[in-house]
């Protein structure tokens, strides 16, 4: 039923609409700052490259320009100041709905003068954050609402670039061969729970889609490896994610309603003509409309999110924002009463699952003068999980499996000051002192027992505090060094880290450059770890002085423009991990943990791992509607357990291969209408896994792995497709959009683990077919 109604809605903007008078335009505005310091730059030029006649203009004394009446399509815009270096900013998406705002920074040249002579930048695949030497990318919200596969969620975008796997029916992000679990996300510079619906069950740092909401956040960051000195409690990966500022001179709104659920937004100013504004956004989704296509039970699945940004300058005080994002999460399943159906545990459980997620703060961004500026946020965080399981037996009567009641809460303070001393030399240092509020409640039943054991039963307070400095240095015209030094301390255990980050980059020539990059990093684990209990000693905490899992990052890299419009990026690392908790004598090691809950042994810091490979980037940026990106990797992951016998990792794919492309056509009267067909083809390696040992698991009607034989096979390669058809109409002030987005296009089923079959007595695969057809049809006004 819905998916007609969309067509019909399809065929009625198509064949009922009305041709326009003159071709729709919109409002280009922006500011263009120092990269550094970010102070305004007056009296910058700001051209359009790709119009005819030339439409340009100059910012003001605040930095701000306006571009009026531009027709709606792509443009690429260069950014040039006397004493900096030009900037191109590419793909440029005008509609006619929505006023673009973009914020360019500029590096200051302290060696040439002449701008007329040096190459423009073209920043699309650089970080925003100018302290990253190798290993960073631009989040573009373009690409995530575009790319196939990206389902308009910046983490399944990442899952298309160098170095990072991940599953269909799972949202954990794989970064070179590493655990999701050693993953960090910020917001605004906080970190924050894990912000995916159905956070952490199939996987510690994984779920389904995150919460973020392309049509909120502006362009951020997404970082693979050695990170700049203010990135503490991070080993694999960092998201670093912000929202952007809403429209402060127009009302703008969007309604989007599609397969999987109903998403609105609005924004624009408090008062108009004042410079505050407001920010919203709201989704509710139930997979009940593709129930079918899903695995049992997951169309009863509803989930929730909502996110906001209030923004307001002032004169004399700075710039205040007030920013929040939140989730409810509701699932389970029913037990099968039919006992002749009774093929897997599961089929015998009722589980009910209801999370929350929410994450909220106050920053303050002040300028004391041009050369510094001071940002500081208050923020509090809380992420909790309510989960009960029952298991029917014999005589039919629910018994409690296991049951988990955790709420954690961290309250955060971060400030940091920037100063730009001259064109040489920049220095950012800082602190962020985070206050760790838990409440945890884990039981179990016992083998073949009736009743539940307390795993952990703890509530209290604690913190996790850190301070950094990072330099910029510019040696040379060519030659950046970005060095720094992170430290923390986690007061439940007085255990601390000092790392030392060093970042080097070298302009070989305008087109070529290389880096490197080092990094020690560490991470802490789950909370609940830390007070897992000895039964046979006193109920006494015997992990509770769990030291930080720590790792050396080395990154080479190498930047090759091979045009204006193609790049070629090569990046080889290794990691050197220790300190990671094993228990003793056994292969067991937390790099491979990905969803035990209640787990209750032993731990030590004596393991250890190592990841190597090399990831290719080869990009196209959208030229002419055209654009591809083709992203491949080769690697190695290893790991040595208690037992000092050195085996793959869990993660060790050994290869990954994306390959992006799409296409976009002007049509219609004007060419007001935008076409868009986009692909992406994915081909990795499969997981490890743990042969089962038959005998054993017969005996307790379970699967019981072999861990002498710890993950040394290896699934099949998956192959995966994801496409996306588009097309927008654009009228004056307002847009129409239908797109049908399918994820999993060649309908592979995801492995999921082994289970043990009760009637034919055999241990099988548990594969799950994930395949969603999105149809939505979104309104801009």
């Amino acid at each position: 039923m819905c998916a007609r109604y969309l067509i019909f809605i399809f065929y009625f903007l198509l064949f009922t609409n009305k041709s326009f008078s003159q071709q729709p335009t919109q409002t280009i505005r922006g500011v263009v700052v120092d990269n550094s310091s970010k102070s305004p730059l007056p009296f910058a030029n700001v051209i359009l490259l790709n119009t005819n006649p030339i439409i340009g203009t100059s910012t003001d004394n605040d930095g701000n320009f306006r571009l009026t009446n531009i027709p709606v399509g792509r443009y690429d815009l260069k950014v040039s100041y006397i004493g900096y270096e030009p900037s191109i900013i590419r793909e440029i998406q005008i509609s006619s709905a929505k006023e673009t705002f973009l914020t360019i920074p500029l590096k200051e040249n302290s060696f040439k003068l002449d701008e007329v002579i040096i190459k423009p930048n073209v920043n699309k695949e650089q970080a925003l954050n100018s302290l990253a030497s190798v290993s960073a990318r631009m989040l573009s919200v373009d690409e995530a609402s575009r790319y196939a596969g990206g389902f308009d969620d910046p983490a399944r975008l990442a899952a298309s670039f160098a170095g990072v796997a991940s599953n269909i029916g799972n949202n954990g992000i794989v970064v070179r061969g590493n655990s999701p679990k050693y993953l960090q996300w910020k917001m605004e510079g906080v970190e924050i729970p894990n912000p995916n619906h159905f956070a952490d069950l199939s996987s510690f740092g994984g779920g389904g889609l995150t919460a973020l909401s392309t049509k909120m956040l502006a362009n951020s960051d997404f970082f693979t490896g050695a990170f700049p000195s203010e990135y503490g409690n991070a080993l694999s990966g960092i998201f670093d994610i912000f929202m952007r500022n809403g429209n402060n001179q127009n009302h703008e709104h969007s309604v989007e309603l599609g397969a999987i659920g109903i998403e609105v937004g609005s924004e624009g100013p408090f008062i108009k003509g004042s410079n505050s504004s407001y920010l919203f956004n709201y989704r509710y989704s139930t997979l009940g409309l593709v129930a079918p296509l899903l695995p049992d039970d997951a169309g009863g699945t509803n989930y929730q999110d909502i996110s906001f940004k209030l923004n307001f300058p002032t004169k004399g005080l700075g710039t205040f924002s007030v920013w929040g994002i939140g989730l409810i999460d509701e699932s389970g399943q029913k037990t099968e009463t039919d006992s002749t159906k009774w093929f897997y545990n599961q089929d015998k459980e009722t589980v009910n699952v209801k999370q929350f997620m929410a994450a909220s703060g106050i920053n303050h961004i002040y300028f004391p003068n041009k050369k510094t500026y001071v940002k500081t946020t208050l923020a509090a965080t809380v992420n909790g999980i309510d989960l009960s399981t029952d298991k029917i037996n014999s005589n039919l009567n629910l018994l409690p499996e296991n049951k988990i009641n955790n709420k954690n809460w961290n309250f955060v303070l971060s400030s940091f000051i920037n100063n730009k001393f001259n064109a040489r030399h920049t220095n950012k240092t800082g602190i962020i002192l985070t206050g760790l509020k838990y409440d945890l409640f884990l039981e179990q039943a016992l083998l073949n027992s009736e009743g539940l054991q307390t795993i952990v039963n703890e509530n209290g307070f604690s913190s996790l505090l850190s301070g950094y400095s990072n330099s910029t240095l510019n040696f040379t015209e060519n030659l950046t060094m970005n060095v720094g030094v992170n430290a923390q301390v986690f007061t439940l255990n007085n255990n601390y880290t000092i790392e030392p980050r060093l970042g080097l980059k070298w302009q070989i020539n305008p087109i070529q450059s290389v880096g490197f990059a080092y990094g020690l990093h560490s991470r802490l684990e789950r909370l609940s770890y830390y007070f897992s209990k000895d039964f046979a000693n006193n109920n006494t905490l015997y992990n509770k002085n769990l030291d930080f899992t720590k790792a050396h990052h080395l990154v080479l890299s190498y930047d090759l423009n091979l045009t204006s419009n193609v790049h070629l990026k090569l990046e080889s690392y290794f990691q050197q991990l220790y300190n990671v908790p094993v228990i003793s004598d056994s292969s067991f090691s937390f790099i491979n943990l990905e969803n035990d809950w209640f787990f209750n042994h032993k731990l030590m810091n004596d393991g250890e791992g190592r990841n190597y490979g090399l990831d290719l980037t080869l990009e196209r940026y959208l030229t002419k509607g055209f654009y591809y990106m083709v992203t491949a990797s080769l690697f190695d992951s290893k790991y040595k357990g208690g037992d000092d016998v050195w085996r793959d990792t869990r993660f060790n794919r050994n290869y990954l291969l994306n390959i992006l492309a799409g296409q976009e056509w002007q049509l219609g009267k004007n060419n007001a209408n935008v076409l868009g067909v986009n692909f992406r083809l994915s081909y990795q390696g499969g997981d490890r896994y743990s042969p089962a040992n038959k005998a054993a698991s017969d005996i307790i009607k379970d699967v019981v792995f072999d861990e002498t034989k710890a993950y040394s096979r290896q699934l099949p390669s998956t192959f995966n497709v994801h496409f996306t058809i588009s097309y927008k109409i654009n009228k004056e002030n307002s847009s129409y959009e239908i797109a049908l987005k399918v994820l999993n296009a060649t309908m592979a089923k995801d492995f999921f683990g082994f289970q043990y079959n009760h009637i034919k007595h055999t241990i099988d695969e548990q594969r799950e077919l994930i395949f969603i057809p999105n149809l939505s049809f979104k309104i801009e006004f």
